[in-house]
């Protein structure tokens, strides 16, 4: 199914043409839940990997943090599973009652939780993405490279899932891993994301207010230099017009490749390769929203009715992944060698 961003309300570079050549090209990915196959691009799907090639795992270390209970992803998946059965029962029926007993016993088990892993532990698949229906997604060096993998330890690193990033050519793929090991726990059922199947739009980006020159920010500040728009411009930003900017016109929300990298949590800073010292740029943005109530104006044309956000905590959240309380993951990679270190930053 296609989705479509909403026009934004005006081309900004009419205003302030010196926006106009830091324009960046990036894919929304707008994942819906579904059954993706190893052969989709997909966030928490099936990944087309090698049977004779090694799965990852993380060596740790995985500490307890004497709070959550140990959960195996299939705990997790079948959680949402009764979750998702009681909440579609009438709760205005005296007798219906919140379990059948098979999902009681299923309840009880999930409660009573599991050992806390020792030793390495396998990564959850994340993310693989196909060079096909995202054409901006092109490793540096690698032309014959067409797939992406992005896979995670889910337990924080330490404040965060530890990422993996393996490139390759799905045409070599020939023989398949058909069962992947999983991690015997997690850390959060946010860090097991839903399997979703994607939708990619390229939608145009500017930066980050704070990422702009001093003179730059100041017009955008000034909001006698927006009335040019007209009723284009909501006048509820009048106190604060770079907050339109930031909601309305530069950086798309959700889960994306590529675009500008979104600060919110620190001011902006260099995202520098470990390796070589280059300025690295931004790969894939892992999101726990799809959009919140700043940026609905953000949401697919027909997704939801702008009027409110979809259910859920957080709301928006269809691949049920949750970071650090409702941030997001950005991955940012060398543009020099795909072999240098990429870098995670949580904004």
């Amino acid at each position: 199914m296609s989705r479509t961003t909403p026009p934004r309300p005006f081309d900004v570079t009419t205003l302030f043409p010196q926006l106009a050549p830091m324009a960046r090209t990036a894919t929304r990915l707008h994942p819906r839940s579904g059954s993706p196959s190893r052969h989709d691009s997909s966030v928490g799907g099936p990944l087309l990997w090698p049977a004779d090639e090694p799965w990852p795992h993380c060596d740790g270390p995985h500490v307890w943090d004497q709070v959550n209970a140990a959960l195996s992803p299939e705990d997790v998946r079948w959680q949402r599973h009764l979750q998702a059965a009681v909440a579609s029962r009438p709760r205005s029926v005296p007798h219906v009652s919140r379990y059948t007993p098979e999902e009681q016993v299923i309840n009880e088990r999930i409660n009573a939780g599991r050992p806390w892993p020792e030793g390495p532990i396998a990564m959850l698949p994340v993310a693989q993405l196909y060079v096909r229906d995202i054409p901006l997604l092109r490793p540096p060096g690698q032309t014959e490279a067409d797939l992406l993998q992005v896979l995670w330890c889910p337990f924080d690193h330490p404040s965060h899932p530890r990422t993996a990033l393996f490139w390759r050519s799905a045409a070599v793929v020939t023989d398949v891993l058909d069962t992947p090991p999983e991690p015997p726990a997690v850390q959060f059922p946010g860090y097991v994301p839903e399997p979703c199947l994607l939708a990619p739009e390229e939608v145009t980006e500017y930066p980050n207010f704070l990422e702009l020159s001093k003179e730059l920010q100041q017009q955008l500040g000034d909001w006698s230099r927006w009335q040019a728009a007209g009723a284009a411009v909501d006048s509820s930003y009048a106190v604060a017009p770079e907050e339109f900017y930031m909601d309305k016109l530069s950086i798309a929300p959700g889960w994306k490749v590529g675009g500008w990298t979104r600060w919110g949590l620190t001011d902006p800073m260099p995202r520098i390769c470990p390796a070589c010292g280059t300025e690295m740029d931004p790969l894939l943005t892992i999101a726990t929203t799809e959009w919140n109530a700043a940026t609905e104006d953000w949401a697919p044309d027909g997704d939801q009715a702008r009027a409110a956000l979809p259910p859920g905590t957080p709301p928006a959240n269809y691949t049920l992944i949750d970071l650090a309380r409702g941030y997001d993951l950005q991955l940012h990679v060398c543009p020099a060698s795909p072999d240098h270190p990429h870098v995670e930053l949580i904004q």
